[in-house]
């Protein structure tokens, strides 16, 4: 049989990316010293960084034949019926339509409850948006990714402090993980310990887009491949922070494999 793969569900779109000398002051004009096209989109980005991580995966989500669309729509519960589940070792799910989602993961669900235990599909759910339909996602996975930003909706100032309010809300046994920029990230598992990686900073700060989608996929192929959390934290900040240090993707490729 296929290498069973990692699965990212979620957005991808075109993001415009202008280069400026400096941040732009409000209601000022600037001129632009580059301008490049690039795909992305929550999931995708993880996607992207699992395939050059070295990890067999497959994105799933709403493609436009050109190079610009409208209104794409999001994937659905009957979309995802479809899909052969047999595939997958680890299907991850970025915080979107999130009613459609949860009839999703209930699907895996029921597809878990008829294997043992080594052989289940793994779940994971980032909640990056501060929408409240969003936070029914939290206790549907086994690794759940919670924003800064959601944190400090909910009024929590550091990553270590949000766990520890947050993890009553998923399920038995998952692991939840907040990363915070340049203060690294900590984790909170079922045996009630923290878990703390210091950032990895890059000589240079060049492009932090999509840094948080790297940390994410750069964790879940750790913990994929049978890494304990602490090492798939701190590699999660290693990739994340060698991701800032250069524009787009590319430059990841190869860099990490078989560690």
């Amino acid at each position: 049989m296929e290498q069973q793969r990692i699965l990212c569900v979620g957005l991808v779109c075109l993001d415009i990316i202008n280069v400026v000398d400096k941040y732009p002051e409000e209601d000022s004009d600037s001129r632009c010293l580059s301008q490049r096209w690039q795909r992305g989109g929550n999931a995708s980005n993880s996607c992207t960084v699992l395939s050059l991580l070295g990890a067999p995966c497959a994105f799933m989500g709403s493609l436009s034949a050109g190079p610009v669309a409208e209104n794409l729509p999001d994937v659905t519960a009957e979309d995802f019926s479809k899909v052969d589940l047999r595939q997958y070792k680890w299907i991850h799910w970025e915080g979107r339509n999130a009613d459609e989602q949860l009839k999703m993961i209930q699907g895996v669900m029921m597809h878990n409850s008829t294997l043992p235990p080594d052989q289940q599909i793994t779940v994971s759910v980032e909640i990056e948006k501060t929408r409240e339909s969003l936070y029914q996602l939290f206790p549907l996975g086994d690794v759940v990714f919670v924003s800064k930003d959601v944190a400090r909706h909910f009024g929590f100032d550091s990553a270590a402090a949000a766990l520890r309010g947050l993890y009553r809300r998923v399920k038995q046994g998952a692991v939840l993980i907040c990363a915070w920029a340049e203060e690294g990230a900590d984790a909170l598992g079922p045996d009630g310990t923290l878990v703390h990686s210091d950032a990895f900073p890059p000589e240079t700060l060049v492009d932090t887009l999509g840094a948080g989608d790297t940390f994410n996929a750069a964790v879940i192929y750790k913990l994929s491949t049978g890494g304990h959390l602490k090492s798939a934290l701190t590699f999660g900040c290693r990739v994340a922070g060698r991701k800032c240090g250069f524009h787009g993707y590319d430059g990841l490729r190869d860099q990490f494999r078989d560690e």
